[in-house]
């Protein structure tokens, strides 16, 4: 009797109708099992353009990532329903795509700068430059002499061991695998570095 229900709800549908909730139930249903996921196991972002804690870790700071697993469902989950919503409250076929791809649109850049502005906060304050003056380090990459451009250096900073910007002063370049000092470090977080004796 249900099934029979379901069948002539189903087909009484237009086909505009039949493509939204084909879209918002499975979105919904993956949309859901994301936010358990997440609660429950951590972050998920295997599939995302990036995972924020990676590159805090990476010192590449944190990106805005607009196209991500997250929000690729969290699109179709509110393009679906709002679809739906818009095709009942009585809108043509055109009105209702373009309010449905407008709403997912919307609620995918949310997204994004929701999950932006959380790894700032977490970003904020996990690396304080200011902990590498007077440590020692290696040249990654050759820093040109007095301030010519910008070489890397790898040096232990709160515990762990970073590829950071550095500059230089000194009259030489100071070659890769050279030992370096840190003296300081410029308002951009760049390190000034010297040549260890």
């Amino acid at each position: 009797m249900v099934i029979l229900s379901i069948e002539n709800w189903w087909a009484a549908m237009e086909m505009l109708e039949k493509v939204f909730w084909g879209i918002a139930l499975p979105a919904s249903l993956i949309f859901i099992i994301l936010i358990i996921a997440t609660i429950f196991v951590g972050d998920v972002d295997d599939f995302d353009g990036g995972d924020v804690d990676a590159a805090v870790d990476g010192d590449e700071g944190v990106g805005f990532h607009f196209v991500t697993l997250k929000n690729m469902i969290a699109f179709f989950t509110l393009a679906g329903w709002s679809g739906i919503a818009s095709i009942h409250a009585g809108h043509s076929t055109t009105t209702s795509i373009i309010i449905s791809f407008a709403c997912g649109i919307i609620m995918m850049s949310i997204m994004a700068l929701l999950y932006y502005l959380m790894g700032k906060m977490t970003s904020s304050g996990t690396l304080d430059m200011k902990n590498a003056i007077n440590g020692t380090g290696e040249t990654y990459l050759l820093i040109p002499a007095k301030r010519g451009g910008i070489g890397k250096v790898q040096i232990k900073v709160q515990g762990a061991l970073r590829t950071l910007d550095a500059i230089t002063d000194e009259e030489e370049e100071i070659k890769t695998g050279n030992v370096i000092e840190v003296l300081d470090v410029t308002g951009t977080g760049i390190l000034i570095v010297k040549k260890s004796k």
